[in-house]
């Protein structure tokens, strides 16, 4: 049984940072990529940052790139995302998300590709 459980989210003042852990457990081989997605109110769901198990490549959505840092610790099975200069614009409700089987280079940052989710962890930024 895979199980994603998110931690970290809090609530800060732009330009300051936070740092999200995603736990997982029950990940086969099959699954080539894990992601991080966010919900804001009223929006959709998007993809924000995902790394490729295999050659440990990462994407970025481009609203964060330069800003957040997706890394694995294979040690501990938790993918982190590591989040500075944070803006207003980032609050939502921030998901760690993995498919069941192996997904192309453009489907990583796509939630409908994905078959597990961590139910989140909210992150808040005040101006």
């Amino acid at each position: 049984q895979v199980q994603l459980v998110e931690s970290g989210g809090g609530s800060v003042q732009a330009g300051g940072s936070l740092r999200l852990s995603c736990a997982y457990s029950g990940i086969t081989y099959r699954t080539n990529c894990m992601t991080w997605f966010r919900q804001a109110p009223g929006k959709e769901r998007e993809g924000v940052a995902v790394i490729y198990t295999g050659a440990e490549s990462t994407y970025y959505a481009d609203s964060v790139k330069g800003r957040f840092t997706i890394s694995r610790d294979k040690a501990t099975n938790t993918v982190n995302l590591q989040m500075n200069n944070l803006k207003p614009e980032d609050t939502a409700m921030y998901y760690c998300a993995a498919p069941a089987a192996g997904l192309g280079y453009d489907l990583g940052l796509n939630p409908g590709s994905m078959d597990y989710w961590g139910t989140g962890t909210l992150v808040t930024v005040s101006s």
